[in-house]
């Protein structure tokens, strides 16, 4: 079974939505560059020192935050940022994975959607074990796993209004315009044949 994403499967996950599949075709452009995976067959992912360190302080892992901020600012850190390559993302987890294996995967961000690890239980998966199995799968999981996230922020109706800007605060947060989220759905719709 192939891991890429068909087009009959977009059309199937947009019809479940209720919107059109060139708004669905253009978050995925936006998010991911088109493509879930890198070229080693492992799932695209960001990892997000910030969200490691916020995450540890919700399970009250305190000490261990603040040690882990001063010995690996990289891995754990209350500012975001510092995300370094693409290619350096898996080695950034797997070190992180030596600190704390749950918190690691759910402070990624996963495949076409780009979608947290710790949104798992909301979901609906099992425990963020089956979402990253998922994620492995193929693109057609990571897509599953995006247009869970949409229906459960409720941000059905942005697209199908295409409200850009909506979408993209409630998508990517508060830090969208910023990145002209907004601006770059409204382009890759448009590319899409989207009026």
């Amino acid at each position: 079974m192939s891991k890429k994403l068909t087009a009959q499967q977009i059309e199937q996950q947009a019809q479940k939505l209720g919107i059109q599949v060139t708004a669905l075709r253009a978050v995925i452009e936006v998010e991911c560059k088109g493509s879930g995976f890198n070229a080693d067959g492992t799932p695209v992912i960001l990892y997000e020192r910030h969200i490691f360190h916020r995450r540890l302080q919700a399970i009250n892992w305190i000490t261990k935050s603040k040690e882990w901020t001063k010995q690996h600012p990289d891995l754990c850190n209350p500012l975001s940022g510092n995300y370094g390559k693409y290619s350096e993302q898996h080695a950034k987890l797997e070190r992180a994975a030596k600190l704390n294996r749950d918190v690691a995967l759910e402070s990624c961000s996963w495949g076409i959607g780009q979608v947290m690890g710790f949104h798992w239980q909301v979901l609906g998966y099992d425990s963020i074990q089956a979402f990253v199995n998922a994620m492995y799968e193929s693109e057609a999981k990571q897509l599953d796993a995006m247009c869970r996230y949409i229906e459960k922020n409720n941000l059905i109706q942005h697209l199908k209004n295409k409200d850009w800007a909506k979408f993209a605060r409630g998508y990517n947060g508060v830090a969208y315009a910023k990145n002209q989220y907004d601006k770059k759905l409204a382009a890759a719709y448009k590319k899409w044949g989207g009026k």
